[in-house]
């Protein structure tokens, strides 16, 4: 959530930047500017007020102490009246400062200066690309056909059970689904995070604090009995480690990694592109997150990214890293980094993971800060990453290593799986 304040201050830069991201509704910034000025106003109102009437209180007690009881009686009475007038400006304050919240909450988080300009993927900028793409024999299939032809995943059978969307991993391909969370999880925790296994349902003002609520309400299932939100990723929980917590800057950065299933509606996906774990309702990600001091958070995106190309690597898998373009990016995200790796067996590139920045935008909903050497507070950046999300990984993996004797694992892999091909 943007700080007022700044909006006050930076009203033609806040435009110029919301713009970027393609967000239309930029008369809300004149609105907040001008409902938080009359916030302002009838604050000072109450406290003016308040002053006064405490003043006459001690002034009535003196009076009557002093045995003038007809003249204590008459500031009596006028206490009374500030008393009533403070409770009215109280329940106007509280308005106006509801009002502003409200709109608040329905801006996205300004775009970092180097967000290259642009309205869809298409605009988004290559800034990497390793690996050698696969050379497969004249036959090679997508992975919803070897899925079936190796009895790895039953699509129909997770749609009966649930519904589309909620694939059924069995076999081999259940071994290779816990192969690749185990080595997620060992890769972060070598690179310095502790683990946590978070709750998979968590609150409102939990999905508030992180950005999915208003933003996201509908993509996400609910409970409706307890008002629970099931997480459309392990970043919601576990940023909320943080909140209404304040750090000592010694102890940054915080560095957290867990595994989870998450849950996404995706209403409205279909066509070839959602086909076999292109794009599920429930699946596995290993997710890493970091809380860092605002001088270190970019050196910090960077650092990220690269943990999540050692991954590709090590997988043999060929990638490319994309900036994102304003209009792209997510509504909590300053800048991000998408990865994908290509897949050879549908020829075409698949996103695995996101890594972002959110800067103060999350740590000032959840109140997230940490206290300098100088004694003083200020909101520390929140940054997420996938290190990675499994479906499309699988997908790949599957594609890209099939052969005429079967589907060869990574060596990377191989030590989690106990198999060396899929056969």
């Amino acid at each position: 959530m943007l700080q007022v304040s700044f909006i006050a201050d930076n009203k033609d830069r806040v435009v110029a930047a919301l713009r970027k991201k393609n967000f239309t509704d930029v008369h809300l910034i004149e609105e907040i500017v001008a409902t938080d000025g009359s916030r302002k106003k009838l604050k000072h109102q109450l406290d003016t007020v308040l002053t006064e009437s405490n003043q006459l209180s001690k002034q009535v007690g003196k009076l009557f102490s002093e045995g003038k009881k007809q003249e204590a009686e008459s500031l009596k009475n006028r206490s009374a009246e500030l008393k009533e007038q403070a409770k009215k400006i109280d329940e106007e304050l509280a308005d106006a400062e509801k009002r502003v919240k409200e709109k608040l909450v329905l801006l996205p988080n300004l775009p970092h200066l180097s967000v290259p300009d642009g309205k869809s993927p298409e605009d988004n900028v290559i800034v990497a690309e390793e690996g050698k793409l696969p050379e497969l024999p004249s036959n090679a299939v997508p992975h919803w056909d070897l899925i079936v032809k190796y009895d790895l995943i039953d699509i129909e059978l997770g749609t009966k059970i649930t519904g589309a969307g909620f694939p059924v991993y069995k076999k081999k391909g259940a071994k290779l689904q816990r192969a690749l969370i185990q080595f997620f999880l060992d890769e972060a925790i070598k690179a310095g995070y502790e683990e946590v296994i978070p709750p998979y349902l968590v609150n409102e003002d939990t999905a508030f604090a992180t950005g999915q609520l208003p933003d996201k309400d509908g993509q996400m299932y609910e409970t409706k009995l307890d008002k629970f939100y099931l997480i459309p990723t392990a970043e919601v929980p576990v940023t909320n480690i943080f909140r209404d917590v304040i750090l000592e800057e010694k102890d940054l950065p915080a560095k957290r990694v867990a595994y989870s299933p998450c849950f996404r509606r995706e209403a409205g996906s279909y066509g070839k592109d959602v086909r076999g774990l292109n794009r599920v309702h429930q699946f596995d990600k290993v997710e890493i997150v970091q809380i860092q001091h605002p001088e270190k958070s970019y050196q910090t995106l960077e650092e990220m990214v690269e943990h999540v190309k050692g991954l590709l690597t090590k997988l043999q898998l060929p990638y490319r890293v994309m900036k994102l373009c304003g209009g792209d990016m997510s509504f909590t995200s300053a800048l991000t980094y998408d990865m994908e790796v290509y897949s050879g067996g549908q020829k075409r590139w698949l996103e695995v993971s996101s890594i972002s920045n959110f800067e103060t935008f999350q740590s000032n909903r959840m109140k997230l800060r940490f206290r300098g050497k100088d004694g003083k507070t200020q909101l520390a950046h929140t940054l997420n990453g996938s290190a990675l999300a499994l479906p499309r990984i699988v997908a790949a993996l599957l594609e890209n290593n099939q052969t005429a004797e079967g589907i060869i694992i990574p060596e990377a892999l191989r030590v989690y799986t106990g198999f060396d091909k899929i056969a």
